[in-house]
């Protein structure tokens, strides 16, 4: 019994370690923040160089394309301008219209400086010079004109409009409805930039989801296997716990059955056997003799001896489990327990006794024994209550005491509780402890009617 015992904890021991999933999962754990960071990232620098594109092209383009059309406002002045000189119908002469002229220039000098200043692509220098050359020969030929009209020369200064100026103002609008359809192209150019942009972010974004959802599946899946492996491996070490604690509970109450059996037969016997051999010397000394008196004495204490082997035969396997049954037992045992310790103890049978198998009966027997133990030694109780209750369902065992509680008990109680639970386990049962309306502590083992009862 003892070799299965020290075989079942040595299989125990050397069995392969638990493997925690905490690598993998850090692992998996690193893999998404730094794909969540990276992806960030790449996000931020999309979405900055989008705004970079939609603040420098286009708000840029807005504002170039409010320019231009500015300009083309000015030439179109000038053309309205020239026209009203050359209509004979108006009563102004020539000379009158320089201050429009001016102003017109000052408005159309500065938009084109702005215009020039806001451009996203700069022109081209032959294109600027063009611009800057057409306009200069333009403010020529209006200084020209004006120059004409002051010597009297109006006709010549109006031929000078006709023949020249208008024409120039036409080129110049042209140019700048090609700046404005060159504006225009830009801009769509800029819209396709952005939209390219959002369609690959989404594109990224689709990707990284499914990136990030297929690792937290995979992690999920890995939680999942490493957790059904644990509890398996939980399980089966549960398993050969259980199957440990009834092997060495098993090897606990045969070696306290050998040792209480030699006890009683070979230590009771033999002082039984001294006993007597005292009774006889004593009858056989003389009756006043010192030595009669002395021979009684030693009879006593030979008998004490006998008694309290007898009663430790019993504290260890009480044989009266299998004489006398579970309820004697319990009475006997309660009885004596209030003549050596002084703990005053209710004893109170409840229900229809019925038979109790041997092996339940000496785990419900060591509960009891612990319960009370504990309730003498530790609680500080003077009283305590002992209930054992038959029923149609099975067997209930209540000590009860209201002394100091759990918070004052020391360590041993609590491996008292680990052996009173896993005898609770071995007979399919359970056991509670718990507080009593009054204070202290409650202990109550409940037994199945089928693991409790003999049967045959």
């Amino acid at each position: 019994m003892e070799f299965t015992a020290a075989l079942v904890y040595s299989r125990i021991v050397a069995s392969e370690p638990l493997r925690s999933p905490t690598s993998g999962l850090i692992l998996g754990l690193v893999i998404i923040i730094v794909a969540v960071v990276a992806y960030s990232a790449y996000i931020t620098r999309q979405i900055s160089g989008l705004r970079a594109l939609q603040t420098n092209v286009a708000e840029r383009n807005r504002r170039d394309a409010l320019q231009l059309l500015r300009i083309q406002n000015d030439l179109n002045l000038l053309s309205l301008t020239m026209r009203d000189i050359l209509d004979d119908s108006q009563n102004y002469p020539v000379t009158a219209w320089p201050a429009q002229f001016q102003r017109i220039r000052i408005d159309l000098e500065d938009a084109l400086q702005k215009e020039e200043a806001l451009a996203v692509e700069p022109r081209n220098p032959g294109q600027r010079q063009y611009l800057a050359a057409e306009l200069g020969q333009f403010w020529r030929g209006v200084e020209r004109m004006f120059a004409l009209a002051a010597v009297a020369q109006t006709d010549e200064a109006r031929a000078e409009i006709r023949e020249s100026l208008l024409t120039e103002v036409a080129a110049l609008s042209t140019d700048v409805d090609r700046l404005l359809v060159e504006n225009n192209e830009n801009e769509k150019a800029a819209a396709e930039q952005a939209s390219e942009i959002y369609d690959r972010v989404e594109r990224q974004v689709y990707l990284f989801l499914t990136a990030t959802l297929a690792a937290i599946l995979l992690t999920s899946l890995y939680v999942i296997a490493s957790n059904r492996r644990l509890f398996a491996e939980l399980a089966a070490l549960s398993e050969q716990r259980s199957e440990l604690a009834q092997k060495l509970i098993s090897t606990q109450e045969s070696t306290l059955r050998h040792i209480s059996r030699e006890l009683h037969d070979e230590f009771g016997q033999i002082l039984t056997a001294v006993g007597a051999m005292l009774g006889r010397a004593e009858r056989h000394a003389p009756a006043d003799s010192p030595l009669r008196t002395e021979l009684r004495e030693v009879s006593e204490i030979a008998q004490e001896t006998l008694e309290k082997v007898r009663m430790l035969s019993q504290a260890l396997h009480p044989v009266m489990l299998e004489e006398a049954g579970l309820e004697a037992t319990v009475s006997w045992y309660v009885a004596n327990v209030e003549k050596q310790t002084g703990l005053t103890i209710a004893y109170e049978q409840i229900g229809n006794p019925f038979a109790v198998d041997g092996g339940a009966a000496i785990h419900i027997y060591r509960v009891l024994q612990e319960a009370v133990n504990n309730a003498a030694r530790h609680s500080g109780a003077k009283e305590a209550w002992v209930r054992l209750r038959f029923g149609g369902d099975g067997l209930e065992l209540e000590v009860e005491d209201h002394g100091k509680g759990f918070s004052g008990q020391t360590v041993n109680r609590g491996i008292g509780l680990v052996a009173m639970r896993e005898r609770a386990e071995l007979l399919g049962g359970t056991i509670e402890f718990s507080t009593p309306a009054g204070g202290g502590t409650l202990v109550r083992l409940r037994v199945p009617r089928e693991k409790a009862e003999a049967h045959g």
